[in-house]
C-alpha cells in the first residue's frame, strides 16, 4: 500500500521547486540576513490569510490574532490567563458575564482601548455572518470605560473560548479596509503586505505586555516546495513542511514536531435514507445507518498503518475530535486493526459475503462512496488507503474527489473524509448535538442521542470548567453510551497530524500547547516570547 500511495519526490517535483524558488527569489533576497543573529525573523509557516486580518470575521480563530489583544488567553496547559481583562465574573444563572479590563492599553495608533471597543468588536462579529459563532450572545454593553457585560441567551461555559480568540478592534478605525490595514493593541503591527508574496510586521512600541524579543517578522507565502528550498538555502528561520520533506536533512535546522488535534476522520450518515434537507439534498444512508457497519469500520481499520503510510509516521492515532485535550475521555481508545473481530461482528448482524466477497443483508450490498476534497492530497490518500483496507472485510468502498461546491450536496447521505480540530469543546457540541443537524458542516450525518445531548447541555451550563470537562467526557462515553467509537460510532476518526517545522538550531520557541487545525498559524501563539538561545 505504501509503495502505491507514497512515492519519493520525482524529477518533476524537483523542477517545480526550482521554478517556485525563482518566482520568490526577490522576496527571499530581501530577507537573506536571517542567517545572522539579529532582532528579525523570517518565517514560512503556512498559507496567506485570504480574508485578511479582521478578528470579527475569523482571523485568529485557530491561533493568535498577532495584531490584536484578546480579553483572556490560555497557557500551554489550557489554564486561563488574563490579557486585556483584569477579572471576570459569571452570574449564578450563567447568563451574565461581567468583565473588567485594563485602563492602560492603547491601540497602535495611540488611541486608548476602552470597553466601548470591546462591545463594538463583539457586536460586529455577531452580525458578520462569518465563521465566528456568537448566536448565543443576546447583547453586549459598555458599563463604564473599563467594564463590559455580556448577556447570553442560554448559559454557555464555552463562551470563555470566544473571549480567548476574539481580537479586539478599534471602533474609531474600523472600516471596509480594516482587514488589509489592521490596527490593534497586540504585540505586533502590520507594516507591509505584498499579497501573494510576503507580510512584514514589526513590534508594537505601545504594547502593554512584555516586549517581543524580535522587532521585525517577515512571513513568506511560499508553496511547500519553495518553503523547503528556503529552509535548505538558509533564507528562513522557521518553515512549515509536509511529511514528504520532514525526514530530509537541513543545515543548521532541526525538525520540531508539534502535537495537534488537527484530525482527519470519516463522518458516517447515521440515519436511514428517505428524508431531504430544505435545499432538497438527500439525508441518510441505509448501509451506514446500521450500527454493526459503523462498528466494524472502526474496529477493522489499522490507524497506525495510516499514520505510517500517509503521514510517514508524523502523526498519532485518533479516536475522537479532541484527543488529549482537557475535555478528552481517554476511555474512548479502542483496539483497532482487528479484522477478524470486525468480521464476526458483521456475521452476527446478518451481513453475509456473496460470491464476489461483498457483504449483503436483506438484499442490500455493503457498498459505499467515500467522498473527499479533490484538491487535498492527504485526504485522497487516506480515502484510498481506507478503501483498500476495508476490502477484506467485505465492504466495497468507492472513492471520489469533488470540490466543496459538490460536497455540500452529498455530505448528508454519504461518508466524507473530513478534518476538524479546535482548542474549544464547543466543536464537539457542534458536531454531535441534535440541535445542529445539517447546520453548515456541523452534524452532517444527523446524529442524535438524548443522553449525549443531556451531558453536553450540562457541560455548557456549568460554571466550573473542571465540572464541564467531566460532562464532556461522559458525552463521549459514560460506560454504556456516548458518541465515541465505544458508543454510537457516528464517525471513524483516523489520525491527528503532527505540525512539522524546521527551526533554526539557535532559535528558542519554547513549549507549545496542542495545536488546533492548521488555519491561522496557531504556532504564533507565543511568538512574542521567542528568542535566540544564549
Amino acid at each position: 500500500m505504501k509503495k502505491k500511495l507514497f512515492l519519493l519526490i520525482t524529477l518533476s517535483v524537483i523542477a517545480s521547486v526550482i521554478v517556485a524558488c525563482s518566482n520568490t527569489e526577490k522576496a527571499l533576497e530581501k530577507n537573506s540576513n536571517t542567517t545572522k543573529k539579529n532582532d528579525s525573523l523570517t518565517l514560512a509557516i503556512g498559507g496567506e490569510p485570504e480574508e485578511g486580518f479582521d478578528p470579527t470575521t475569523g482571523w485568529g480563530h485557530y491561533g493568535s490574532p498577532l495584531f490584536q489583544s484578546t480579553l483572556v488567553t490560555f497557557d500551554k496547559d489550557f489554564k486561563v490567563q488574563n490579557d486585556l481583562a483584569t477579572s471576570y465574573n459569571v452570574s449564578e444563572d450563567g447568563k451574565l458575564w461581567t468583565i473588567r479590563i485594563r485602563d492602560d492599553v492603547k491601540f497602535s495608533d495611540g488611541e486608548p482601548l476602552t470597553a466601548k471597543d470591546v462591545a463594538f468588536t463583539f457586536e460586529t462579529a455577531k452580525n458578520s455572518g462569518s465563521v465566528v459563532d456568537l448566536t448565543n450572545l443576546e447583547k453586549v454593553e459598555e458599563i463604564d470605560k473599563s467594564t463590559i457585560t455580556f448577556t447570553l441567551r442560554e448559559p454557555n461555559s464555552t463562551f470563555l473560548y470566544s473571549l480567548a480568540t476574539m481580537g479586539i478592534v478599534p471602533e474609531h478605525a474600523y472600516d471596509d479596509s480594516y482587514r488589509t490595514h489592521p490596527i490593534g493593541s497586540g504585540p505586533f503591527e502590520l507594516v507591509q503586505w505584498n499579497k501573494g508574496q510576503q507580510l512584514i510586521v514589526q513590534a508594537n512600541p505601545l504594547y502593554y505586555g512584555d516586549k517581543p524579543y524580535f522587532k521585525k517578522l517577515t512571513f513568506l507565502f511560499l508553496s511547500e516546495d519553495a518553503a523547503f528550498a528556503a529552509a535548505k538555502s538558509g533564507q528562513a528561520d522557521i518553515v512549515s513542511v509536509t511529511p514528504s520533506f520532514a525526514k530530509q536533512e537541513v543545515p543548521n535546522m532541526s525538525l520540531v514536531q508539534l502535537d495537534s488535534v488537527d484530525n482527519r476522520g470519516i463522518v458516517l450518515p447515521y440515519v436511514p435514507s428517505g428524508e431531504k434537507t430544505a435545499d432538497g439534498d438527500p439525508i441518510g444512508n441505509d448501509v451506514t445507518a446500521d450500527k454493526a457497519i459503523r462498528k466494524a469500520l472502526n474496529i477493522a481499520i489499522n490507524r497506525q498503518d495510516l499514520v505510517d503510510g500517509v503521514l510517514e509516521g508524523f502523526g498519532t492515532k485518533a479516536f475522537t475530535v479532541a484527543d488529549h485535550l482537557p475535555w478528552w475521555n481517554s476511555e474512548t481508545v479502542i483496539e483497532d486493526g482487528n479484522l477478524e473481530e470486525a468480521k464476526k461482528l458483521l456475521d452476527a448482524a446478518g451481513w453475509k459475503e456473496n460470491k464476489d466477497g461483498i457483504r449483503v443483508k436483506d438484499g442490500m450490498e455493503a457498498a459505499l462512496t467515500l467522498y473527499y476534497p479533490a484538491d487535498d492530497q492527504i485526504r485522497q490518500s487516506l480515502s484510498l488507503a481506507f478503501s483498500d483496507a476495508m476490502k477484506p472485510l467485505g465492504i466495497d468502498i468507492t472513492t471520489k474527489g469533488e470540490n466543496w461546491n459538490e460536497l455540500v450536496h452529498v455530505m448528508y447521505s454519504n461518508p466524507v473524509m473530513m478534518g476538524w480540530g479546535s482548542n474549544s469543546p464547543l466543536e464537539m457540541y457542534n458536531i454531535y448535538s441534535s440541535t445542529t443537524k445539517g447546520q453548515d458542516f456541523y452534524n452532517t450525518n444527523y446524529y442524535s442521542n438524548p443522553k449525549v445531548d443531556e451531558y453536553m447541555e450540562k457541560a455548557m451550563n456549568s460554571q466550573d470548567p473542571n465540572e464541564a470537562n467531566e460532562y464532556w467526557k461522559k458525552a463521549q462515553w459514560d460506560g454504556s453510551t456516548g458518541f465515541s467509537a465505544k458508543g454510537d460510532t457516528p464517525w471513524v476518526w483516523l489520525l491527528n497530524m503532527k505540525h512539522l517545522y524546521f527551526v533554526r538550531d539557535d532559535l528558542e520557541i519554547g513549549p507549545q500547547k496542542i495545536q488546533p487545525h492548521g488555519h491561522g498559524w496557531p504556532m504564533t501563539d507565543y511568538i512574542s516570547q521567542w528568542h535566540w538561545k544564549k
